[in-house]
């Protein structure tokens, strides 16, 4: 049995700052009044589990949490270990955000990853076996050969980082709850459509909780925010299926240039090819009131929201802003 949920307002801290200072956000957003915070998880930042085991003792109440740790640059056993861990040190606090992790970043270690639907599935069995104290053999899309945990942990609860629809009724049928990286409400109108498609396939009485995953740049300079929700959005972009390019009328060779940018490094050339429809489409961002008006358009579709990077030029003051953007958009 899980206690914890992430809460109906998230937000995401990314370790590209020094640990002491996402410490230290965590602990404002934590006074701010946000229910949960998770750490992004990429090789090329400070490692996420040593900026949470910080945050942990920062914060007294606020769930800690992976945002998308994935399952191929670290064993799943080893994975549902430090999770436990995790939990130990926040007291009961940790919340495992779980998901096939971003392909160009896997790309660049080496890594292919394969079979991402069953890869997540059988990582999120695996953890709770070990949680509930047994011992586990597999062999499947990794494998482990009567493999335990020499402590007791109490179990916690598994979040799907899903876009995809395989994904998303996937984590809607197995999950605890679902990070959906999307930003716009028409897109999480159609992944709810597919998240309740695997919520009846469910055989327990667990009502995932969903929540939106998106980009947030707030600041009282409008102008700014979109500006600073530039480098998100050219990564979202680059990355977008099809279907949501569609759906928003996005140029797909305008989507191809900025991934080569990106692919190249010319990451300046990449982030001006961001056309304001993209920052519209696959962000929120902008004044306060646009933000607000987003987000309460958004948790209409969805039962919360994290507020993910960059979140403003004024890191202190965004937390704030958004913080008061989410209340006003719950109410």
């Amino acid at each position: 049995m899980t206690h914890t949920t992430a809460g109906p307002a998230g937000i995401e801290l990314t370790p590209e700052h020094p640990i002491e200072r996402v410490a230290e956000l965590a602990s404002h957003a934590e006074d701010a009044g946000f229910d949960s915070v998770f750490v992004a998880n990429h090789y090329f930042n400070r490692d996420p589990f040593t900026a949470l085991a910080r945050i942990a003792t920062a914060t007294d109440t606020i769930g800690v949490g992976t945002a998308g740790a994935n399952p191929y640059d670290t064993h799943p056993v080893a994975l549902a270990s430090r999770m436990a861990t995790l939990q130990e040190s926040s007291a009961g606090r940790a919340i495992f955000g779980i998901g096939p992790g971003d392909a160009s970043a896997l790309n660049s270690l080496g890594i292919d990853r394969e079979r991402p639907l069953r890869r997540v599935l059988e990582t999120v069995q695996v953890a709770r076996d070990l949680w509930n104290g047994e011992r586990v053999s597999v062999n499947g899309t990794f494998e482990a050969a009567d493999a335990g945990l020499e402590y007791d942990v109490e179990p916690l609860p598994a979040y799907v980082a899903a876009q995809g629809p395989d994904m998303l009724r996937m984590g809607a049928k197995y999950g605890d709850g679902l990070l959906v990286n999307a930003a716009h409400p028409e897109d999480l109108s159609w992944a709810r459509d597919r998240v309740e498609e695997g919520k009846s396939q469910r055989q327990d009485d667990v009502d995932p909780e969903m929540l939106a995953y998106a980009s947030v740049s707030i600041a009282r300079d409008g102008t700014a925010a979109r500006e600073l929700a530039r480098r998100p959005v050219a990564f979202i972009a680059a990355g977008a299926e099809q279907p949501v390019l569609d759906r928003h009328g996005l140029e797909t060779d305008r989507a191809d240039r900025i991934g080569a940018a990106l692919e190249r490094g010319d990451f300046e050339r990449a982030f001006d090819a961001v056309s304001p429809a993209m920052i519209d489409a696959l962000s929120v961002a902008g004044t306060p009131e646009d933000v607000a008006d987003r987000l309460e358009a958004i948790v209409e579709v969805v039962d919360g929201v994290v507020v993910g990077s960059p979140l403003g030029p004024d890191l202190e003051n965004a937390i704030d802003l958004a913080a008061d953007a989410v209340e006003r958009a719950m109410q």
